[in-house]
């Protein structure tokens, strides 16, 4: 497994817009839970997975209006 950390911008408190939300939503159609923080996002996902997570975060991010978007991603070292 690999964790997965996003953070959008431009950061609103207590009012994402769709350049936050839509990805999440993306992400849930890929069978993808995230965890929605106060200033970021993360999730979990198979190694095999992690292009895909990347870029549908990234795809969904910018064409909803994200200005920036930061990712960590960390892979397992057992796997």
């Amino acid at each position: 497994m690999a964790h997965i950390d996003f953070t959008i911008e431009p950061f609103v408190e207590g009012q994402p817009g769709a350049h936050v939300t839509e990805p999440i939503a993306a992400l849930a159609a890929l069978g993808v839970t995230t965890e929605f923080g106060a200033f970021g996002s993360s999730c979990e996902a198979e190694h095999s997975m992690m292009p895909e997570v990347v870029a549908t975060v990234l795809r969904s991010a910018f064409s909803n209006g994200a200005t920036r978007v930061n990712i960590e991603v960390v892979g397992d070292s057992d796997t």
